[in-house]
């Protein structure tokens, strides 16, 4: 069931409670239930609670409130990244760390929003995509260079780039399925997901 207020939802971390923050996070929960083609502005003013015309008093057009949703969606979940590969300087640990980050973007902090991400990249315009892959690209990179030395290292034999498509897509995937209140708990699906990137037998402990 679709929620008919802002109120109704739970905040996203990416997003602060001012006017700009609540719009960004009604649209990221709207985009993400009913798709960005299907909302429209009139509707997105109504779930949050104002007039249509107040949401240009902040954004150009319904494609840059998509930009924007998805711009502090990586610059927060990029920060989360940098922060998980500190814990260790073994790259399989950081490789742990980094699966369980982004699980925990999809399933917790930033779902709504990682879900926009991933599914509405192609409705975006061409001129902000191009605008958004620098920090795209380097959201991305913090995963191949730890898949890349675990590759040199022999642990990982498939090409980097492909792999981390790969799991890249099974994570993301989680987002229709994975409900983080069931009978797995965050950590044993990271586990689950750090023993089969590394051909090991998975483990729920």
């Amino acid at each position: 069931m679709i929620a008919t207020s802002i109120d109704q939802i739970q905040p996203i971390a990416c997003f602060d409670d001012t006017p700009r923050g609540r719009l960004l996070l009604g649209a990221a929960y709207l985009f993400h239930k009913q798709g960005y083609a299907k909302t429209t502005v009139r509707e997105l003013a109504q779930f949050i609670g104002i007039q249509s015309g107040s949401l240009f008093h902040h954004f150009k057009t319904k494609d840059d409130i998509l930009a924007h949703v998805m711009e502090q969606t990586i610059i927060y979940n990029h920060a989360c990244l940098e922060s998980a590969i500190q814990s260790s300087h073994d790259p399989e640990q950081q490789l742990k760390e980094l699966i369980r980050a982004e699980l925990q973007a999809i399933s917790g902090d930033t779902g709504s929003a990682m879900a926009v991400l991933v599914y509405e990249w192609f409705a975006l315009s061409p001129e902000n995509q191009q605008k958004l892959l620098k920090l795209r690209n380097d959201y991305e990179g913090i995963w191949l260079n730890v898949i890349q030395t675990l590759h040199d290292q022999g642990k990982i034999k498939h090409d980097p780039f492909i792999w981390r498509r790969l799991i890249g897509g099974s994570i993301a995937w989680t987002v229709t399925w994975y409900n983080v209140d069931g009978k797995l708990s965050l950590d044993q699906l990271t586990n689950i997901v750090w023993d089969m990137t590394l051909n090991q037998s998975p483990s729920l402990t």
